[in-house]
């Protein structure tokens, strides 16, 4: 396998609606929050026998994937990665295989949707399980699914579907779809609000029910692994809502990570003509959509006058215009010392890898744009120390970042 190294370059914003985010005109974003496109910041002081990376660049790994959304390594260092329209590829020793993973049912793969985010269950190496999310339905009446499924060989069996979404709605948009699997064995779903305006529901607009907790759209659910609501949910004794809600208030998150060391959850979600936001999730917690954002309408003006509310949570960084965020990770490994615990958000719309500089209370105080070339769809950091990409094409590639000679 010949590995293709490339340089990219930026690529301007452009208005995307069928993403759920996309740019408006240029405005104003929150201090530190810098959108140079190839400008390192200087990297702290090391000891005398740490590598210093100050930069990285692209490496092609793998390309010819269709629509790439997720990736997952197995034990024994295959990684297995997901495609839009409805197949599960394997990756061994740099090489795809041809042959799609048998066993998958048919995903709905209509815009947005379609074979989404895939996670290991925690002990894989004893049950085998792989747990996927995905577009079930039509385009008049669809939700997002979880199932689960045990991978012998090639082939997924016993597929089991252990979480529905508790309404359906029309169109194809804003499915969310990440998985997170907490310290505890329990498993974070991230759930869209539905769609954009006209779209509606229940005879108002569909973005709404993010601000419903009797409903499961704008929300983060939790699980356990066989798809209940854990005992200590924390609305799990609320009459007033849905007892698998963790919590709610969010537009379409499509970027969810855990820091190992900390056990901090983080979230990246795409806002509406701007107002992308990064966010640390706690149990309980309102984020505000629709009714505090940053976000603007596409059709003009803004969602909502409102910044900020004290009974909700207030985003870390937004983004306007939009990056269009998909993707994220916790930085924990050895390949850049200087960059540990650090945040590195994908930009659909920006085409790019935002490497996010956090404090200990979590402020943001610095982000630096890495090219990448094509639509980011996901960031994973590799067992091998890496951080790969996925970029979302009709000929979308694997990349690995590597430190820039």
């Amino acid at each position: 396998m010949v590995f293709t190294r490339f340089t990219a370059t930026w690529v301007p914003c452009l208005a995307l609606i069928a993403l759920g985010s996309c740019a408006s005109a240029p405005s104003p974003t929150i201090p530190n929050s810098r959108d140079t496109a190839q400008v390192e910041s200087p990297a702290p002081e090391s000891s005398p026998t740490e590598a210093v990376v100050n930069s990285v660049e692209p490496v092609t790994v793998v390309d010819g994937l269709e629509h790439p959304w997720s990736m997952v390594w197995l034990p024994d260092g295959d990684m297995l990665i997901t495609e839009r329209p409805g197949r599960l590829r394997r990756v061994s020793n740099g090489t795809l295989d041809p042959t799609p993973i048998a066993g998958l049912p048919e995903v709905l793969a209509f815009r947005q949707g379609g074979l989404l985010d895939i996670a290991l269950h925690p002990e894989f190496e004893d049950n085998g399980l792989i747990y996927l999310a995905y577009a079930d339905g039509t385009q008049q009446a669809n939700r997002t699914q979880v199932a689960r499924a045990r991978l012998e060989g090639n082939t997924l069996t016993d597929w089991t579907v252990i979480f529905t979404n508790n309404r359906d709605k029309a169109d194809g948009q804003h499915f969310g779809s990440r998985l997170l699997w907490l310290p505890d064995g329990t498993l974070l779903v991230a759930l869209g609000d539905g769609g954009n305006p006209p779209l509606q529901l229940d005879g108002e607009l569909i973005r709404n029910q993010a601000q419903n907790r009797q409903t499961l759209l704008g929300s983060v659910v939790r699980l356990t692994d066989e798809g209940e609501a854990p005992s200590d949910n924390p609305f799990v004794n609320d009459s007033g809502a849905n007892p698998l809600i963790w919590s709610y208030g969010h537009r379409n998150i499509q970027g969810l990570a855990l820091d190992p060391e900390t056990d901090q959850v983080w979230s990246t979600e795409h806002g509406s003509r701007g107002g992308d936001e990064l966010n640390r999730l706690e149990s309980g917690k309102n984020y505000g959509w629709p009714v505090v954002t940053y976000s603007e309408e596409y059709s003009g003006g803004p969602v909502s006058t409102e910044r900020s509310r004290p009974d909700m949570v207030d985003p870390l960084t937004y983004w306007t215009p939009s990056i269009a965020p998909s993707g994220l990770a916790v930085y924990r490994g050895d390949r850049y010392p200087q960059w540990q615990g650090q945040l590195f958000a994908g930009g659909l719309v920006s085409q790019d890898v935002r490497r996010i500089e956090v404090d200990a209370n979590g402020a943001v105080v610095d982000q630096v744009s890495i090219p990448i070339g094509q639509r980011v769809r996901d960031v994973r950091q590799g067992p091998d120390g890496f951080l790969y990409v996925l970029t979302d094409d009709p000929n979308g590639r694997l990349v690995r970042l590597e430190p820039a000679s």
